[in-house]
């Protein structure tokens, strides 16, 4: 399921020839989930064939776990004054824990609201507004 992007995201795929670059602004969407093997992150931008372009990247595992590794060492280089971003982060990087914790959920019904988390009922309520 897509969601719009909400901020901004800047790829480059470098050749030895050719340089691809490219820019997914909020009126983009994004898919991001864990399959079989790894990660799986989709950037889309629709419109005609001059503006119209799709990144898709799928990280296996073992280097998904390197990049959060990664990621934690520098944590320290974000700025302190800069605690909306820190905040929003760390948040995310929470609920992905608690997502990980959790023992895999199966819903007797895939409309059925009653078992949503928290964090699907705001989610769910953001969309309905």
């Amino acid at each position: 399921m897509t969601k719009p992007v909400p901020d901004k995201a800047e790829v480059a795929l470098e050749y030895p020839d050719k340089l691809y670059i490219g820019t997914f602004e909020r009126t983009a969407q994004f898919d991001a989930h864990f399959d079989a093997s790894g990660v799986s992150l989709s950037l889309h931008h629709a419109g005609a064939d001059d503006v119209r372009k799709t990144v898709r990247m799928h990280l296996h595992y073992a280097l998904f776990e390197e990049i959060l590794r990664d990621l934690a060492k520098t944590a320290a280089s974000l700025p302190a004054a800069d605690i909306a971003h820190r905040k929003a982060l760390r948040d995310a990087a929470r609920g992905l824990y608690r997502a990980l914790a959790g023992a895999p959920r199966k819903r007797k019904d895939a409309n059925d609201i009653a078992d949503l988390t928290p964090e699907e009922e705001v989610r769910l309520l953001h969309i309905m507004e």
